[in-house]
């Protein structure tokens, strides 16, 4: 059983910047997708980020990108989501979510989540 295990939330003003990390309890972090979701409140969860086991790959939703930056350290089991520019509309719950690389579905696991408040 995979553990995701978030932190680094917290309340910011419009602009500034927070960083997100998920730790992860498996024994070959590589073999895993990793991914970022959030959801506001009122709306479903949405994707926000991912990045593929080898660190290799990246891929953003439209309203981060060159804002949010997804990166992984294997060796630390540990993946990150750098967030710049931030604004009020980003204020949401961050859940860290994995994948087996072998599989083409949906993702296995997820955090408990981390809440990120922008201020206005």
């Amino acid at each position: 059983q995979v553990q995701l295990v978030e932190s680094g939330g917290g309340l910011v003003q419009a602009g500034g910047s927070l960083r997100l990390s998920c730790a992860a309890s498996v024994r070959t972090f590589s073999n895993y997708h990793m991914g970022w979701f959030r959801q506001a409140p009122g709306k479903e969860r949405e994707f926000v980020a991912t990045i593929r086991g080898s660190g290799g790959n990246t891929y953003y939703t439209d309203s981060v990108k060159g804002r949010f930056t997804i990166s992984r350290g294997n060796a630390k089991n540990t993946v990150y989501l750098q967030m710049n520019s931030l604004k009020p509309e980003d204020t949401a719950v961050y859940y860290c979510a994995a994948k087996r690389a072998t599989t083409s579905g949906p993702y296995e696991y997820w955090g408990q989540g981390a809440q990120a408040t922008v201020s206005s």
